[in-house]
């Protein structure tokens, strides 16, 4: 227990926030985006103060706070962090404020707007801290319902299919979770992840399903499989993992910029907390039980939505794509570590190594795809709207600045060694190859169209021929230059010193891989 809540309260702050900026009457525009931006700044101040008081070489819970609140259904207010949750929170610290100021120039109910941001960066601070599910799953929630409003209101032309999709996707999802987990708690009488994690390592889950619940003849282990099943499509929704992913080109593409960037920089990455934080932990025997069929669809996921990408021509769901892609490995580091190796010291070894370049690239894709869809929009705004791969040609000409940094982003976003975008990916070949070769050898074809596509973008709109159209498409402002800089800033910074990251999680990674008895 900590004297001061530092976790309570850096969910609160944006909540706070959330509810001073809705009450702001319309006109008071300027006074909403600088008091919700405000409220951003203090909670990333937060998240660094947390950062910097966390015990790195300790992977056990940090800050945690636990307390009853429903005793006879087994619900505490039950927080804490570790390297996982403190990096989640702190990505998402960093992320909001940059999606506010890609969102500076909406003009149409301004408070509300900024107040559903606030809203969904509360979410997104309890999803990543919370430990018991109760109250985690509020907040799984409360992110839902912001993101939703933020497409169907301020989004494009197509926005209100786009909203219907992705609420009626992540909806079928939560509500699979929450049957899964109402069977658990029916099974065990527990809600608390710890709790259950520890159920899971014991390998007595299954058969407490089995016995408590009894569902239509169903085997043990069938059963056990259907519970997992509802668990796995709630984070496989989220992520999204083919072939659930429908509903996100469509969203990205339709949502303002400033959303976007929020469900590509952290929304995504909840799909892979879950992953990590509840299904493994608590499904263990289950995973592996399945463990081909997973890793099937991790490489498919990899490749399909790679060569997606390549085939679009919007530049927004070009990105969508790829984010799908760069989230696939994710997905294949998660599985691999999933395979039965028994004590060897070699394997934990290489388990690590893919456990933490998974943690590095949930980290390193939120801040680079959200800088990357950051980019498209100013294309957009001086572009009339348009943001089509052909549609430009020869900009490197006429706006060397913004061709100049985006072309960095971009290179992260393709893995260029010396960028953030290089060490998650190496680490997940590195430690994936000798786990499940085959599946990663398979996976590789993914990072060969990548970069086909990424290549593409860069000769198709920076270089090239002018098209006179955009022979006075203006540059980046200075005002634009520096809001973005932070940003290219941390992506050098990763990629040249990733240690900064590594070297507080790798505790939690060491515990992770020790707790998981695979």
């Amino acid at each position: 227990m900590n004297a001061l809540p530092l976790v309570t309260i850096l969910t609160l702050a944006p909540l706070v926030g959330a509810f001073l900026v809705i009450g702001l009457a319309a006109e008071n525009k300027n006074l909403a985006r600088r008091l919700a931006f405000g409220f951003s700044l203090a909670s990333l101040a937060l998240a660094l103060v947390l950062w910097g008081q966390f015990k790195s070489s300790s992977g056990e819970l940090q800050f945690e706070e636990q307390f009853a609140w429903i005793p006879t259904l087994a619900v505490q207010y039950h927080v804490g962090v570790d390297g996982l949750g403190l990096l989640m929170a702190l990505l998402s610290a960093f992320v909001v404020p940059m999606a506010m100021l890609a969102s500076w120039k909406i003009e149409q109910r301004v408070p509300i707007y900024f107040a559903l941001v606030l809203f969904l960066q509360a979410g997104l601070f309890g999803t990543f801290t919370a430990l018991n599910f109760f109250h985690w799953f509020i907040f799984w929630e409360l992110s839902l319902i912001p993101a939703f409003f933020l497409i169907k209101l301020w989004g494009g032309p197509l926005r209100t299919a786009a909203a219907t999709q992705f609420f009626v996707y992540t909806m079928v999802g939560s509500v699979a979770l929450l049957l899964a987990f109402l069977a658990i708690f029916l099974a065990t009488g527990k809600f608390d992840f710890t709790e259950l994690a520890d159920i899971g390592r014991n390998g007595t889950l299954a058969s407490a399903l089995s016995v408590k619940l009894g569902w239509y003849d169903l085997t043990t282990k069938g059963l056990a499989l259907v519970i997992f099943a509802g668990a796995f499509l709630g984070f496989a929704v989220k992520v999204p993992l083919v072939p659930f992913h429908t509903w996100l080109p469509s969203a990205y593409a339709e949502a303002p910029t400033g959303t976007t960037m929020l469900l590509t920089g952290v929304m995504s990455k909840m799909g892979v907390y879950g992953f990590l934080r509840v299904l493994l932990p608590i499904f263990p025997e289950q995973t592996r039980w399945i463990l081909t069929p997973l890793l099937w669809l991790a490489v498919v996921t990899i490749i399909f939505s790679a060569s997606a990408a390549f085939a679009q021509r919007d530049l927004k769901r070009v990105l969508a794509y790829s984010s799908i892609n760069h989230l696939g490995y994710c997905l294949l580091g998660i599985f691999a570590i999933a395979k039965f190796t028994g004590n060897a010291a070699a394997s934990a070894t290489e388990k690590a190594a893919a456990l933490n370049g998974v943690f590095l690239q949930m980290f390193n894709h939120g801040l680079t795809a959200s800088t990357l869809f950051w980019f498209v929009g100013f294309l957009e705004q001086r572009g009339g709207g348009l943001r089509g791969l052909n549609d430009f040609g020869g900009l490197r000409k006429v706006a060397p600045v913004f061709c100049g940094l985006m072309g960095i982003a971009m290179l992260s976003s393709l893995g260029l060694p010396g960028l953030n975008g290089f060490i998650g990916e190496f680490l997940i070949f590195r430690g994936a190859f000798p786990l499940t070769t085959w599946a990663t050898s398979l996976s590789v074809i993914g990072l060969l169209v990548t970069a086909i596509f990424i290549l593409t973008i860069l000769q198709r709109v920076f270089n090239g021929p002018l098209n006179e159209k955009w022979a006075k498409l203006p540059d980046l402002t200075m005002a634009e230059r520096i809001v973005v800089l932070p940003a290219i800033s941390l992506m050098f910074v990763l990629g040249i010193y990733p240690q900064l990251l590594l070297g507080v999680v790798n505790s939690t990674v060491v515990q992770m891989v020790e707790q998981l008895r695979f």
